[in-house]
């Protein structure tokens, strides 16, 4: 099968390599400098203390890798918010694609991608496979056994030879029958954590250990929640990723079993590894995916008359830092401030 991974970043690079590694026909448009890496040595995937050369085709433009025979499965591997360009883009030189893979992470990006191309021809996916790139062609898988959810965008869509195509390529994927249910979920995994940690400056763990941060925190899961019910959208589980007794956790259970249960996550999963919101923050690339979390949640709330107070505040403020680099020193390490600013 042709393969095509337009935005080659870890994710992108990761499940286009493994795809490779199968015996697919795959190229990537990657940047670059790793284009001319993994001309010359091939994309080295590290999973499980073993290394891997997948036999990939890297180019550096989108209009490049169209010009062979047209791609079975384009995987869209680019951050969210380099999403509605990149659309564009592909529209313009293939406005009719066979099929279509999101990988991104948060809300609506379904929603962005079927504006442009017909919802038949999209699959939505969820990666819980931790992947950094450590070299221009080198990718490192952190954490075995994560894997990969694919759901229909549109209803009565067959996912099952797609799900057989990534398994056979080494990655426990798994049908999911609500691509919302699917993408909402796995948002509630993603915003533990992550836009306090990129506005004070601090790693997950140190600020889940704090009692106020915490209130917080589950403050903020609460209004989700609570928008996720007014949608009639259910915590679904992801192939890997045991979610629905996690939110049970956060709905039911008292305070002290909720800051037990949710500090052991943190701690164990990110530690003190620093999360996605914040190393975005902290490139200076001037834009964020909070707008796609937190953002996405309170615009979903102020939609359904949900008060999101929370998840408004932190993506507002995230934003202005984001926006005004000066500003961040105004919260780096100042837990008191942000309390203050999103009672305000």
């Amino acid at each position: 099968m042709r393969v095509l991974a337009y935005g080659a970043g870890a994710i992108g690079g990761y499940l286009g390599g493994q795809l490779a590694l199968a015996g697919h026909d795959v190229t990537l448009v990657a940047r670059p400098s790793a284009a001319a890496a993994i001309a010359a040595g091939g994309l080295l995937i590290t999973q499980e203390g073993a290394t891997r050369a997948a036999p990939v085709r890297a180019v550096t433009r989108l209009e490049e890798a169209l010009t062979r025979a047209e791609p079975d499965l384009i995987v869209l591997g680019m951050k969210s918010y380099d999403l509605a360009p990149a659309v564009a883009a592909l529209a313009d030189l293939c406005p009719q694609p066979r099929q279509l893979l999101t990988t991104q992470n948060g809300i609506g990006v379904e929603d962005l991608v079927a504006a442009r191309f017909d919802p038949a021809h999209i699959l939505a996916g969820t990666v819980t496979i931790p992947v950094s790139r450590v070299g221009a062609n080198e990718l490192v898988v952190e954490r075995a056994g994560r894997g990969l959810g694919l759901a229909p965008v549109q209803v009565g869509q067959v996912v099952t030879e797609w799900v057989e195509m990534f398994a056979r390529a080494g990655i426990r994927a798994g049908a999911v029958a609500d691509y919302r249910a699917m993408k909402w979920s796995k948002a509630f995994l993603n915003i533990m954590g992550n836009a306090t940690s990129a506005i004070l400056n601090r790693p997950p763990a140190e600020l889940y250990r704090r009692a106020d941060i915490f209130d917080l925190e589950m403050a903020m899961l609460g209004e989700m929640l609570a928008v996720m019910r007014a949608q009639g959208i259910d915590i679904v589980n992801l192939p890997t990723a045991s979610v629905r007794p996690l939110a049970a956790v956060r709905a039911y259970a008292p305070r002290f079993l909720q800051r037990l249960v949710f500090t052991q996550v943190i701690v164990h999963g990110r530690g003190d590894k620093m999360p996605s919101f914040h190393i975005d923050l902290a490139s200076g690339k001037g834009r964020s995916e909070v707008s796609f979390h937190n953002g996405a949640i309170a615009a979903a709330g102020q939609a359904h008359n949900i008060p999101t107070p929370v998840n408004a505040a932190l993506n507002d403020i995230l934003q202005r830092l984001t926006r005004t680099p000066a500003d961040r020193a105004a919260f780096d390490g100042r837990p008191e401030r942000l309390l203050a600013a999103v009672a305000g």
